[in-house]
């Protein structure tokens, strides 16, 4: 019997509700048992069913509700549940049988729980028993403070339920439920923090600023106090981007033998909850399922597990057939039908195929039989083998098997990281794999957490006990030696691809060999073309081909509306293999070529669309590489975008071009080009790879003027990732090469980067004197507006502000004649901070808004949260506080995601001073600290002066003056040395 308070007041008896009478009977049940175990007098229960005026009988009716209550429980074998004692009653339940009881019992076990799934469990069984709020349906005012004391239960295991699915990462599914919660709950900081850390884990930083934000406003107009400490340390460590945070047989037909044919269940299978979950499901209720996935993906371990599971919804027995697909000679369904009908007490078997099919359906008529067919070749070997209906069908097999109607399919992808560990685990030992976890992870990578890779790996282990993981993890990352390391005895990853590329016809061989061979995980279907020479339309026709044979995953569908497709890292490496066994190496070097013909004739066509506003290098001239004209189109339309999802095979490709020794074109297209289509998007480990493989191709080949283009685009790389010591003596280096060869373009090109370097950490004079060098180099070129547009930010930041407004304006002359939108943008940026240096806030405004509006349409979200960051600064001067405040922590999130810590430092001071003005003395200390340290680890003294000169602010507002006079000092000597404007301003006052 079952006792429920947490909902309307029930007693569940096996044969369902026990009636419990009016409602008063029902309040005195909840009475008792809110106080299980405990006398409650009778004086106490005349007050909670009449709380203010009893009658006269009210004792007489109490005990009338007691006998009522005792003769209905009775009933159901539960006499004795309540019972006299003076001076009233007590309800004697067992704890497990009372639902508040259970639910209280399990928060507390959730609590001293050894892991957050433990606990997750428990507190979902916990939640589970509410079924409404607490004594739901009472008329009884004296119980609400217990039916509060149970809500704050259930909100509490809420709390603890959510936290435990953060610490399992299930942020993405808890977001919308921690949004209601925080909906029903505003004051609860708890509840507030676990939303706020959801929030941000998604990448929307700003949301959950914005939602601790409207929790203060909360907690200050409801209830006069700020965010506690705990709360108020997740919002600073949010603002600073902390990582830490991250059925019987009919009886019809002949007698029929029972066969027991299943394979056995393999001993250490590992995961596949969900399609295990879904697969029992579906085949007990008689349907055909299809899995299907590639050699090794665990097809049959997966089936063999399955079918053992659900045998014995299956009286009638299992048939099990080897069909053998992918091997030279399939197994025939007419002898695979004969076995069957021998299997099933058959006798005589017909000798024609057709009757035997026949006969076994005939046979299987109304029984439960589960047959198992286990690596099919096609539909036309697996129809004859389908029974009739009752029956349930596990069919596996490499391929699809889309002309099959009316069955289900289950794609098999490779394990998640934990099941791949754990299957290491069970066939290497859990103290071995505990010992040396990390290098058991990368085990897993390695073989690309691929069952049979996984269960070859433990193997080799495990027969080599004194063998380190660390050993077998430096073997399997040669890819060279890969699929060699993964074999033992019978068992080869090989082996089974072999299998399955045997099976393709030539054409998607050599897709196959070539995609190996480019090296690119995924790829969209105009690569193939590009590889393999074919038309658009082919090319696509032969990946489909391709992930029919299982060798090739459709990934997903791009956010331009593009089928992306992926290759698994062994299947890439075994297509590398053959295209070296199979085609001559200037074929494969040529294909190579045409992947980046196409991508650098993309490029040029977004370059000439929307010009960039640095110095770059004569694009190369390429041939043979066709470009569809809705491709071109495509990329045009998005171009960041396209290049963003284009990137990791971008990447590769330039690698392997490098590799192959085709060196000027990927210096060229690194120079010229690469590095544009990443300043959107800060793709700094991108760009690094490509950089270093190009520099090192052109000093294997002994290019000087390579080597000296790849060491500039190396010093522009460092200063965009704010690595500026290190970006100041590669251009060096570059400058100095480009002396040597007599290249007054490139020495331009580093003399401009050099000045950049310079402005930013504050060597202004030093700067003015690179960037007036780049400017007398270019002369009358066109893309003599870039230094001189940064030249004219250092006058700005010298107070020169007539020299610096003429420069600006002739630069935008310039760049508005040249159709450069980007270099109009960073002109009217810089604009609107001579605007504000000025005083001239209204324009300021102006200015910087058109700015964010081109960075907007040209996709450049990093100069977008620059231009944002101008606005408020005026906004801040104007005292529009409201309005600065979420743009700037917009513009903080687009900073924190770009990896700009530049920017972050520059947009943390900038709340500083907000917060300052505001009277966030609290606030504007951890946002001016947190800056500070960043341009201490930049070395970047001229914004360091301005935050200490900040911080001088805040010391004084805090009454604490010698501290304001030292940071004062500090800031008032960086000013004088740099020879910045604040100098002169400061000393004036």
């Amino acid at each position: 019997m079952e006792f429920r308070l947490l909902g309307p007041i029930e007693v569940i008896a096996g044969s369902g509700p026990v009636p419990l009478g009016g409602t008063k009977p029902r309040t005195l049940l909840a009475a008792l048992l809110l106080e299980n175990g405990h006398v409650v007098p009778t004086a106490r229960l005349i007050d909670v069913i009449w709380p203010d005026d009893p009658p006269d009988t009210a004792k007489a009716a109490i005990q009338t509700y007691v006998k009522t209550l005792r003769q209905a429980l009775a009933r159901h074998g539960a006499a004795d549940v309540i019972l006299t004692r003076a001076p009233g009653y007590l309800a004697q339940v067992p704890e497990d049988a009372l639902d508040a009881a259970r639910c209280h019992d399990l928060v507390t076990r959730a609590r001293a729980a050894a892991s957050p799934q433990e606990a997750a469990d428990l507190l979902d069984a916990a939640l589970a028993l509410w079924r409404g709020p607490a004594l739901a349906g009472l008329e009884a005012t004296r119980l609400a403070g217990e039916a509060v004391r149970l809500e704050e239960l259930r909100l509490t295991a809420t709390e603890e339920r959510m936290a435990a699915g953060l610490a399992l990462g299930h942020h993405g599914r808890l977001a919308s439920e921690l949004a209601a919660l925080v909906g029903r709950h505003p004051a609860n900081e708890r509840l507030r923090g676990q939303y706020m850390t959801a929030l941000y884990r998604l990448g929307r930083q700003s949301d959950a600023l914005a939602t601790f934000r409207e929790g203060r406003q909360v907690l200050v107009d409801e209830l006069g106090i700020d965010p506690g400490p705990e709360l108020a340390a997740l919002y600073h460590a949010i603002l600073r981007g902390d990582p830490m945070l991250q059925g019987p047989p009919s009886g019809h037909g002949p007698r029929v033998a029972a066969p027991a044919q299943l394979p056995p269940p393999p001993a250490d299978f590992t995961g596949r909850l969900a399609e295990t979950t879904a697969l029992t499901g579906a085949l007990v209720t008689g349907t055909v399922q299809v899995v299907a996935g590639r050699g090794g993906s665990g097809k049959s371990a997966l089936a063999a597990h399955v079918a053992h599971r659900i045998a014995a919804a299956f009286p009638d027995g299992q048939l099990h057939a080897e069909l053998r697909g992918m091997s030279e000679a399939p197994a025939d369904p007419g002898e695979v039908l004969g076995l069957f009908l021998k299997a099933l007490g058959a006798d005589p078997v017909p000798a024609d195929p057709t009757e035997r099919a026949e006969l076994y359906r005939r046979l299987l008529t109304g029984r439960r039989v589960l047959v198992l067919l286990d690596d099919a070749a096609d539909e036309r070997q697996v129809r004859p083998l389908l029974p009739g209906g009752g029956c349930g069908v596990l069919i596996t097999s490499r391929n699809r098997l889309g002309g099959l109607s009316g069955v289900s399919r289950t794609d098999l992808d490779v394990l998640d990281a934990d099941e791949a560990l754990e299957l290491l685990e069970r066939i290497v030992g859990a103290e071995r794999v505990a010992a040396e976890e990390p290098v058991a992870r990368e085990i897993a990578e390695l073989c690309g957490r691929l069952p049979l890779a996984l269960r070859i790996a433990g193997a080799r282990l495990a027969t080599r006990q004194r063998w380190p993981l660390r050993l077998l993890a430096g073997r399997l990352a040669d890819e060279r030696r890969r699929l060699d390391e993964l074999a033992i005895a019978d068992l080869e990853v090989r082996a089974g691809f072999e299998l399955s590329y045997r099976a393709l016809d030539p054409g998607a061989r050599r897709a196959l060999r070539r995609l190996g061979h480019l090296g690119a995980t995924e790829f969209a279907a105009w690569i193939v073309a590009w590889l393999t020479g074919e038309p658009a339309a082919e090319a696509e026709d032969t990946v489909e081909r391709l992930v029919d044979a299982q060798l090739v995953d459709f990934a997903r569908v791009d956010d331009l509306g593009t089928p992306r497709y992926r290759v698994h890292d062994l299947v890439r490496i075994y297509g590398r293999e053959r295209a070296e066994a199979e085609e001559p190496a200037e074929d494969l070097a040529a294909a190579v070529g045409r992947v980046l013909g196409g991508w650098l004739t993309l490029a040029d066509q977004v370059s000439a669309d929307a010009p960039s506003d640095e110095i770059g290098r004569p694009a190369p001239v390429i041939t043979g590489a066709e470009v569809s004209p809705d491709l071109a189109a495509q990329v045009l339309a998005a171009p960041h975008d396209w290049f963003d999802f284009e990137q990791p095979a971008l990447v590769v490709g330039l690698e392997r071009a490098a590799a192959l020794g085709l060196h000027e074109l990927v210096c060229r297209f690194a120079s010229a080009r690469l590095g544009p289509s990443f300043l959107g998007v800060n793709r700094f480990a991108s760009r690094e790879r490509i950089t270093q493989a190009a520099l090192a191709a052109a000093r294997r080949a002994g290019d000087p003027h390579g080597v000296a283009t790849m060491l500039a685009e190396l010093g522009r790389l460092r200063y965009d990732q704010d690595r500026f010591a290190e970006g100041r003596q590669v251009l060096d280096e570059a400058l100095s090469a480009f002396r040597d060869l007599g290249d007054t373009r490139g020495q331009a090109v580093a003399l401009a980067a050099l000045g950049v370097i310079c402005r930013e950490t504050g060597r202004l004079a030093e700067a003015l004197h690179f960037l007036d060098g780049a400017t007398a180099l270019l002369g009358d070129d066109p893309a003599v507006h870039y230094p001189q547009r940064v030249a004219a930010s250092v006058r700005l930041e010298r107070g020169d502000f007539p020299e610096a407004w003429a420069g600006l304006e002739n630069c935008l002359r310039g760049y508005r004649a040249a159709g450069s939108r980007r270099g109009e943008g960073l002109t009217l940026r810089t604009m609107s901070l001579h605007h504000r240096a000025t005083g001239a806030y209204d324009q300021a405004i102006e200015a910087a808004e058109a700015a964010r509006g081109i960075f907007t349409r040209l996709g450049d979200p990093l100069m977008e949260a620059y231009s944002i960051r101008a606005r408020a600064k005026a906004e801040i001067r104007l005292g529009r506080i409201d309005v600065a405040l979420p743009a700037l922590e917009q513009g903080l999130s687009l900073c924190q995601a770009m990896g700009d810590r530049w920017g972050l430092g520059v947009t943390l001071r900038t709340l500083g001073e907000l917060h300052l003005a505001s009277g966030q003395l609290d606030d504007a200390d951890a946002c001016l600290t947190a800056s500070l340290q960043l341009w201490d680890e930049l070395d970047v003294l001229l914004w360091r002066a301005r935050t200490e000169r900040d911080l001088a602010r805040l010391h004084e507002a805090r009454g604490d003056h010698e501290a304001a006079e030292l940071a004062l000092d500090r800031a008032l000597k960086i000013f004088r040395d740099q020879g910045a404007r604040e100098y002169g301003e400061l000393k004036r006052r």
